[in-house]
């Protein structure tokens, strides 16, 4: 007879599901389907938070350092991150509305930044730069930038260019590869609804709603996720039950282990903490990043990251790198834990990020 749902057993199969053994890069990317990425360093961008605890001896900037060679990809899903190619062609190409039959056709500067790319083949901004000239354009954020900065993004978003890696930060771009044919409209959002179920499981279904209204930009003909939904139900690609009048979805396999009584700290994007919603039902804290709020608003700090010991969230920490030493000054939502086994996990947890911050 299965066992009850209950919000235990629900935290255990998020914790489960999101912490499999730590394993190579390449795979580890490849089982969570997406990463995403931030620019914040305090003490390390986000992608290489979320991965140190995935990947066995993973240290700061490996991410960066394979990427070509994994043959990994930068775009939008519900944000902006890196994915492994199987997430990336189900993005493209890109509905565009304006397009014949929602195909993307380049015109102007952009058709010549194309040619133009696909011509070099790698290709760095100042690059276009002495080509075509500086003239500026107001972009995205309401500010101004090259006029051949925009064309580059919009080719990327579109499909037709691809990050081929970064250097000192800036994106590298070349031709993208061809892209298979579209989805249909509905194969396609019952791919996407399935893979972020499956990235964030178990996931309440009205955060499901809720971030496939973030997924304009990434997929932005995505239909109706609740036929998606009924459909993959129907199938088996998806389980569901009810606790505390929600409603949650996850892929089948999940098991509701008991966690090693072990210290994380979690990066603000983790699969983990990334649905706040989910993450206050089943911790009962609303947790907040305050990287962009005032500094006198604060009441966690300016990057405070979750704190993990066993199946309980406990706290947060925040954490300074200063010459190889490490800072890490721990908060707690009640008391801190007594006994000498919290003390070691937590000491053992400080060593491993002091040892992830360490470059190769």
């Amino acid at each position: 007879m299965p066992k009850p749902l209950t919000q235990a057993r629900l935290r255990r199969m998020a914790i489960a599901a999101s912490f499999r053994a730590p394993t190579t890069l390449g795979r580890a990317v490849a089982a969570l389907g997406f990463v995403q990425a931030d620019p914040i360093r305090a003490p390390a961008r986000a992608q290489d938070l979320i991965l140190r605890h995935r990947v066995t001896d993973y240290r700061v900037g490996d991410l960066q350092r394979r990427f070509a060679p994994l043959r990994l990809e930068e775009d939008f899903l519900y944000a902006y991150g890196i994915m492994p190619r199987d997430t990336w062609h189900l993005l493209h190409p890109r509905y565009d509305p304006d397009g014949d039959n929602g195909r993307h056709a380049p015109t102007g500067l952009a058709a010549d930044v194309l040619a133009f790319v696909r011509d070099r083949a790698i290709t760095h901004p100042r690059d276009l730069a002495e080509r075509f000239g500086r003239e500026r354009a107001l972009n995205g954020w309401g500010s101004w930038s090259a006029a051949t900065t925009r064309a580059l993004q919009s080719l990327h978003y579109y499909g037709l260019l691809r990050v081929a890696h970064r250097q000192d930060g800036i994106r590298i771009y070349a031709p993208a590869p061809p892209h298979a044919e579209p989805l249909s409209r509905d194969e396609r959002t019952r791919r996407v609804v399935l893979l972020v179920t499956r990235i964030l499981a178990p996931l309440p279904e009205r955060s499901l709603r809720a971030t496939c209204g973030l997924l304009s930009r990434g997929v932005p003909d995505l239909g109706d996720p609740a036929d998606a939904v009924r459909s993959l139900l129907a199938s088996g690609e998806l389980e569901s039950g009810d606790v505390e009048g929600e409603r949650y979805l996850w892929p089948p396999g999940i098991r509701a282990t008991e966690p090693p009584r072990a210290v994380r700290f979690l990066a603000p994007f983790d699969p983990l903490v990334w649905d706040r919603r989910r993450f206050a039902l089943l911790w009962d804290w609303d947790y907040r990043f305050e990287a962009y709020t005032p500094a006198a608003d604060r009441r966690l700090g300016y990057y405070a990251m979750p704190l993990l010991w066993g199946e309980r969230v406990i706290g947060w920490a925040n954490a300074t790198a200063t010459n190889g030493a490490v800072q890490v000054t721990p908060g707690f939502t009640d008391a801190a834990p007594k006994g000498r086994d919290f003390r070691q996990a937590l000491d053992a947890e400080i060593a491993r990020l002091t040892t992830f911050l360490q470059p190769r």
